[in-house]
């Protein structure tokens, strides 16, 4: 069934279209940006989700749909019970209060999500933890929880650190440090990555997106404006990555990925295609 234009704040779920942006500063310049359409789905109301549109499926297939497996666990298991058991682990009670999660969609079928992000609200509506869900593509998936401090969250934003502990780039050192800088879902989002090492900053990603119902009309507006979008995503990973080859950026050996992704067993499934497709 499709609904009506939801107000603001009140749909299941709703779309963010925008840029994405990535610049490096060392050892060479390179920049790239790229239009994109993110999801931001509420895990506790994914039924109602469902019942959105035509177009839209959960954990089902429709032109745009969204998987349980593709996140968290990736065995499909409930995603608003994996983020109360990272947040448990955390000392934080989420109970009576809201998940949100922003990720790309699927797309006939297909999706590459390298980095998803999960807003969690305490049962009085405040913002109390954050998981950075990162992806890369050998088939291993790595979330930072980190719970929102005194004083992190102002009028300004979120401001969140974060050492790096998993292997993404083969561009990019293990030695580096995350600021994350959030601003929370509204009638826009924002989302800015700056890593640094011991030389200073090197590399700065950001997405802005401006809030969409999710309607048939809204997903075909995007289906035509964003054709491909998922397949652009993953190929514009492997494109980038040959300019900066060819610019003379040094290869960083991988070494144990494993070791340095997370011990915790939540999110582990290596046997999970890095394009989901299933």
């Amino acid at each position: 069934m499709d609904t009506d234009q939801p107000g603001p704040h009140e749909a299941a779920a709703a779309l963010y279209v925008g840029e994405v942006m990535h610049a490096r500063m060392r050892p060479t310049t390179h920049r790239f940006q790229y239009r994109v359409m993110s999801l931001l789905i509420d895990l506790g109301r994914l039924e109602e989700a469902d019942r959105q549109s035509a177009l839209f499926g959960v954990n089902r297939r429709a032109l745009y749909s969204f998987h349980e497996r593709d996140h968290g666990r990736r065995d499909g298991s409930s995603l608003l019970d994996y983020a109360k058991a990272c947040a448990s682990e955390h000392g934080v009670d989420l109970s009576g209060g809201r998940v949100l999660l922003l990720c790309y969609p699927r797309l006939l079928g297909y999706v590459f999500n390298p980095l998803s992000v999960y807003f969690c609200y305490r049962g009085d509506g405040n913002l109390a933890l954050m998981i950075y869900e990162v992806r890369n593509t050998f088939c291993e998936i790595n979330p930072y929880v980190i719970p929102v401090r005194p004083g992190e969250l102002t009028e300004a934003g979120l401001r969140q650190t974060q050492d790096k502990t998993f292997y993404v780039s083969p561009f990019i050192d293990m030695a580096m440090r995350y600021h994350f800088r959030v601003a929370p879902p509204d009638d826009s989002v924002k989302l800015r990555i700056l890593e640094t090492g011991a030389e200073g900053p090197l590399l700065a990603a950001t997405f802005v997106g401006r809030r969409r119902g999710l309607t048939s009309r809204t997903l075909l507006a995007a289906f035509g404006s964003l054709p491909l979008v998922t397949l652009k995503i993953f190929g514009a990973i492997h494109w980038e990555a040959l300019r900066l080859w060819i610019k003379g950026v040094r290869l960083v050996p991988r070494g144990d990925a494993s070791a340095s992704g997370t011990d915790t067993g939540l999110a582990r499934n290596d046997s999970h295609a890095y394009i989901s497709q299933r």
